[in-house]
């Protein structure tokens, strides 16, 4: 018997996206899915280099050698699309990042799968989902209160 399902975050530098509340978001405004091409997120991700034993190829943003789960990511459902949000920092254009499927986009870069669809969250939907503060065990806050 398995027990409830734990909530889904997404870490990115000093933000966490609850994958959850996205979820609940595409729910609520119901949105075509865009094709992911996947060589190109696959590069940009840094998992074509986790097979390689050269310690030295690694990616700024994507997950390292031992945070993949190539096993489970090869039995993954790629008909189930990803999420990508969109980023705006100081109101600089928007940029893209993938908060959930890095384990579909794995598998399918190794069957040599071109594209994944994926729901494209807006920078408003993004803002709802992010939380700029790091969560430890339980939900807990990692950075202490600020003191008042």
């Amino acid at each position: 018997m398995t027990g409830p399902r734990l909530p889904q975050w997404f870490h990115f530098g000093p933000w966490v996206f609850s994958i959850d509340a996205a979820q609940a978001l595409i729910a609520a405004s119901p949105r075509a899915t865009r094709p992911l091409d996947v060589p190109a997120w696959a590069a940009a991700y840094g998992l074509t280099h986790l097979d390689n034993p050269n310690p030295w190829l690694t990616s700024l943003i994507g997950p390292t050698d031992t945070a993949l789960n190539r096993t489970y990511a090869m039995t993954t459902d790629l008909t189930q699309p990803l999420i990508v949000a969109q980023i705006s920092v100081n109101q600089a254009p928007p940029g893209p990042l993938l908060i959930d499927g890095t384990h579909r986009l794995y598998r399918a870069w190794r069957e040599h799968v071109p594209r994944l669809p994926a729901y494209v969250l807006t920078v408003e939907e993004t803002r709802q989902i992010q939380d700029d503060r790091l969560l430890g065990p339980n939900g807990t806050s990692t950075i202490p209160p600020p003191n008042r």
